[in-house]
């Protein structure tokens, strides 16, 4: 029997766990069809953004096999199927980044280390960027 998903924020949680959802994989069709620089995704709170957001990660993501995940879904219909997996996507999130400043700060901090540890791989050849802009980004 298919679950509610309330307080859920991952994609992969959201079809893993058998809930039920709402197929916007096309949302990704989409984006990728939009010739501009910048994409500001603006809703009020409990619209979605977050997992919206998780399933763009999860197709998008190199360091994924998400084929079973999005099996099902509309996206997998399209030409765009070649793109899942194809990238290396960074994605943070605000929606825990709650109460004073050095919370948030924290938070923040915690996910840009993750991320950076995740894609560690990509910074394996250029010699000394790693350190120093890391360093530079940690401090503030």
């Amino acid at each position: 029997m298919k679950k509610i998903p309330i307080g859920t924020k991952s994609f992969s949680r959201l079809v893993e766990g058998n809930y039920y959802f709402v197929d916007k994989t096309l949302m990704i069709k989409e984006f990728l069809g939009r010739v501009t620089d910048v994409t500001l995704i603006t809703r009020p709170r409990r619209f979605g953004k977050t997992i919206n957001m998780s399933m763009m990660a999860e197709f998008f993501d190199i360091t994924k096999d998400s084929k079973e995940i999005f099996k099902g879904t509309k996206i997998m219909e399209t030409p765009y199927v070649a793109e899942i997996n194809q990238y290396p996507t960074i994605f943070i999130s605000f929606a825990d980044a709650k109460r004073d400043k050095e919370t948030v700060v924290s938070t923040i901090r915690t996910q840009i280390q993750n991320q950076w540890d995740k894609y560690d791989f990509v910074f394996e050849n250029l010699k000394g960027f790693k350190e120093i802009n890391y360093e530079r980004l940690m401090k503030y």
